[in-house]
């Protein structure tokens, strides 16, 4: 398949801004870019599903720009509901060092700021350079502006399409940057760079935007959304990230397949044939998870979130450091074990059990286990010694509810 062809074949295309962005995009070696606010320091799932056609496209010889939005970032792009809660400048410059060292080591791509060309900018500058190519009905054409009229919209959030569509201008003087890609939401943002290019240089930029990648439940990727799964895996974890991905359901995963991985068609057919015959065995799920791992975190962590979720269902669990358990099962719910105590003990004061009753039921009805082995003595002591690391004991309870037992 040709550049194009793959795209569409991956579902990677909603809108484009012109036809011949099909032919541009197969014969020709466009510079374009991708960029994002820095609404925390590290991109998420949502993000990574965008910025890597930087990758797909840059393998079909297209260089790549990275543009995290200093300047953008302050305002902030608005929301199809309410007004956006501003985030301090302090944190921004946070943000934006987080992102764009993130950027740079998982993508490998030049990375700007659009804050190093906007801060300097005077409001009559940004009114009389900018403000008067864009007419006040095109932007209240535009769909997120259209939908808060109602509601209400301040100048803040209503300007917000002009600043992006300066750094396309700025990006295509500077970079000879002549495409956009975004994700579907951003349209609106993207051909009022067209339309402000048009007016002012008299030249044609292209956009191209791509359909949202959805959760299970039909929701985008996001801090905002609360369904955020972060890139860095210190926020994420891989063996998190395992988890995740290899509960993806069946009727999406074969999608993820295709937007989410460089696996060839060839290879996401087979994939998919093999899956329908025994989906029980979640063989796409699995390679789901290896592929988005590996790409992130390097195949080692793949391996150690692999081993991670096998060990918490069999009994390997102490082959695991007290370290990797903290580290990787670090929302399990936590408590704190004083001294040593009976079994029975530990499940009331912990507050596991409501009472002695309930622990001693559970305990007798092999409901409870100590680092994967079940324990069926009430009076059964729970020592130091028999920790891992002398450290950290996995409790289960029933056959879903887990707690970290750590010793003082």
């Amino acid at each position: 398949m040709n550049c194009f062809e793959d795209l569409k074949w991956r579902g990677l295309i909603k809108d484009i801004s012109s036809p011949e962005i099909e032919k541009k995009l197969n014969e020709e070696k466009l510079t374009f870019y991708i960029g994002t606010d820095p609404t925390a320091d590290s991109m998420h799932i949502g993000h990574f599903s965008s910025f890597l056609i930087a990758s797909r496209l840059a393998r079909y010889g297209h260089k790549p720009i990275l543009l995290i939005g200093g300047a953008t970032g302050l305002i902030g792009d608005p929301k199809p509901s309410n007004e956006r809660q501003m985030i301090t400048k302090e944190e921004v410059l946070k943000n934006v060092e987080g992102l764009t060292k993130q950027a740079k080591e998982i993508f490998g791509f030049e990375v700007v700021n659009n804050y190093d060309w906007t801060k300097d900018l005077s409001i009559l500058d940004f009114l009389r350079d900018y403000g008067k190519y864009i007419n006040v009905n095109y932007m209240l054409d535009k769909d997120i502006i259209n939908r808060r009229l109602e509601s209400g919209i301040t100048f803040c959030e209503f300007a917000y399409t002009i600043l992006q569509g300066m750094d396309f201008l700025e990006l295509y003087k500077t970079k000879g940057v002549t495409l956009q890609v975004a994700g579907s939401d951003q349209w609106g943002n993207i051909t009022t760079g067209i339309e402000l290019a048009r007016k002012k240089y008299d030249v044609e930029l292209y956009g191209l935007t791509m359909p949202l990648v959805l959760d299970s439940n039909g929701v985008k990727f996001g801090k905002t959304e609360g369904n955020a799964l972060w890139l860095d895996k210190n926020k994420t974890s891989s063996y998190e990230l395992y988890q995740y991905l290899i509960n993806t359901s069946d009727d999406i995963v074969i999608d993820y397949l295709k937007r989410l991985t460089f696996l060839t068609k060839e290879e996401i057919e087979e994939i998919e044939k093999k899956h329908k015959e025994k989906p029980e065995l979640r063989i796409a799920q699995e390679k789901l998870a290896e592929e988005i791992i590996t790409f992130l975190h390097g195949k080692e962590e793949f391996a150690k979130a692999k081993m991670m979720s096998k060990a918490l269902f069999s009994e390997d669990i102490t082959k695991l450091s007290s370290e990797d358990i903290l580290t990787n099962f670090k929302d399990m719910d936590k408590i704190t074990i004083e001294k040593e105590m009976p079994l029975e003990e530990l499940l009331v004061t912990s507050g596991i059990c409501q009472s002695k009753r309930e622990a001693r039921e559970l305990i007798s009805g092999n409901a409870i286990s100590l680092n994967n082995h079940k324990i069926t003595d009430n009076m059964h002591l729970v020592t130091r010694e028999d920790a891992i690391d002398k450290k950290v004991y996995l409790i289960k309870k029933g056959k879903k509810k887990y707690y970290l037992g750590i010793f003082e």
